[in-house]
């Protein structure tokens, strides 16, 4: 797992090291690594170093105190270094001084004459948006943005974006990574990671790489049929919403290699779309008896919010079965609480950030983290906070999130998706925070591989359609990451 820590934990962590700290070799470690991402960038960039031009945007402290060191290195490689002091009598002595004897200027304001800068503003330490003397000093920079910790502007802990702020292709960091760096991860660009010798605790924030969620992913063995391999239940769709239904079975026979019985008013359209689901025509709560067996049930997708749709939330609710809930089945349950603080088996529930506040009588507000884990806590449950960062919370072990990467999934239809995904996972047999963690990582590589996205912004916009075509390949490309050993 990669952890994110919070500013006091690594604050915590370098102080720590004693006298690594106090003597200036933390700094200069860091320096270090710094100015060996800016040489290896302007190498890419460029493909060479001597003659390039790099302005620093610095403040006051040891983020700035890292930014001039670092470009005192840089200028002993050739490379023209100008600085912009946004508090000139609070900046890094030391680090101004190195500065000096490498040549590098001291600068009024920057121009748009620079291969890359460099932001020193604020770290870890900082809140807010930027100062109007540091957003000036940004004004006419166009050139690319290396950020120091964190990109100014960025909160560390929550990595609420604030207005004015930086916007970084690469983010340096040290020792361990930031929470926003995977909160914040479009401001934050490729993070690099520099190892200076501190020993960070145990993060209560972490994301499951790929190789973790392709070995996690349930495969037949020799011994496996249908029915040991999870059989799915769904109750999504209506006569209005068929594409709910559809959207949802589909992503959960895609998922795994069980059964999914579809139990609904939309059986027909499901099965048109989908001959190897198990369909039965279900209205009313008392039908739930002809579906057969599962494993695990999903409802809401599509499903309403009328007295019919509450009474098969309930009666789901009361079986002793892993319950993944999403859109109508969250609204019904946000008046009925306790439908699900009472279970006593495993529930899964997937809100977006409209949904939580029902559910939880309250905004997400800037600490997703916070937030999401406070209402698993006062739920008994597992919740799943859906955005570009999802965040899945137990209120026992470790937050998880997943970075997506893009925004490709932000289509109607994709909750759906992922929907399916999470709840035939969840008869297969995973718990739901794993389950959570897993379907969403599958559902952003899905919808990366739908819109042809290279990871150069270059993609086109989807569909569900399109995502639920690309499940299958993404599940695949995960796998493949994976150890293979199961």
């Amino acid at each position: 797992m990669i952890g994110y820590h919070t500013a006091d934990e690594i604050r915590a962590a370098e102080q720590a090291t004693g006298e690594l700290l106090t003597s200036g070799v933390l700094m200069r470690r860091a320096a270090t690594g710094l100015a060996q991402v800016i040489l290896a960038e302007l190498r890419r960039r460029r493909g060479a170093v001597y003659g390039a031009r790099v302005v620093l945007i610095v403040g006051a402290g040891d983020n700035g105190g890292d930014a001039l060191h670092a470009g005192a290195l840089v200028r002993a490689r050739g490379v023209a270094v100008d600085a912009v002091l946004t508090a000139p009598d609070r900046a890094h002595p030391g680090g101004l001084a190195a500065l000096r004897r490498a040549a590098g200027r001291v600068v009024p304001i920057a121009s748009s004459a620079y291969d890359l800068a460099v932001d020193g503003v604020v770290g870890i330490g900082g809140s807010g948006p930027l100062r109007p003397t540091a957003a000036a000093a940004f004004e006419h920079v166009t050139a690319p943005v290396i950020a120091v910790d964190i990109p100014s502007g960025v909160d560390a802990d929550t990595g609420e974006v604030h207005d004015p702020s930086v916007l970084a292709e690469v983010t340096v960091t040290f020792g361990t990574r930031r929470r926003a760096h995977a909160l914040a991860a479009h401001r934050c660009g490729r993070i690099e990671c520099v190892d200076i010798g501190i020993d960070a605790p145990s993060a209560h924030l972490v994301a499951l790489d790929d190789a973790e969620v392709g070995d996690l992913w349930p495969v037949p063995g020799p011994a496996d049929d249908k029915y040991t391999q999870g059989v799915t239940g769904i109750i999504a769709g209506s006569d209005r919403f068929p594409g709910a239904a559809v959207l949802c079975t589909g992503a959960a026979v895609a998922a795994t290699s069980g059964m999914v019985r579809y139990a609904g008013s939309a059986a027909s359209q499901v099965v048109s779309r989908h001959p190897e689901i198990v369909a039965s025509m279900v209205r009313e709560a008392g039908d739930l008896d002809d579906v057969g067996r599962v494993q695990a049930w999903v409802i809401g997708p599509g499903a309403g919010t009328d007295s019919r749709a509450a009474d098969l939330v309930r009666a789901v609710l009361d079986t002793d079965l892993p319950v993944l809930l999403d859109a109508d089945a969250i609204t019904v349950v946000s008046e009925h609480r306790s439908w699900v603080a009472d279970r006593a088996a495993p529930t899964l529930l997937t809100p977006h950030a409209g949904e939580f506040a029902r559910l939880a009588g309250r905004p997400v507000g800037a600490d997703r983290v916070a937030a999401v884990t406070d209402l698993a806590v006062e739920l008994g449950a597992t919740v799943l906070l859906k955005g570009r960062a999802t965040l899945v919370a137990d209120g026992a072990g470790p937050t998880l999130v997943n970075d997506a990467g893009s925004s490709w999934a932000a289509t109607a239809g994709a909750g759906d998706v992922l929907s399916g995904i999470a709840g035939a996972l969840l008869a297969a047999g995973l718990t739901p925070r794993p389950a959570a963690a897993s379907a969403a990582r599958a559902h952003a590589r899905a919808a990366s591989l739908a819109a042809r996205d290279d990871g150069d912004g270059r993609g086109a916009p989807i569909g569900a359609s399109d995502l639920l075509a690309a499940v299958r390949p993404a599940i695949r490309a995960l796998r493949s990451a994976g150890t293979g050993q199961r």
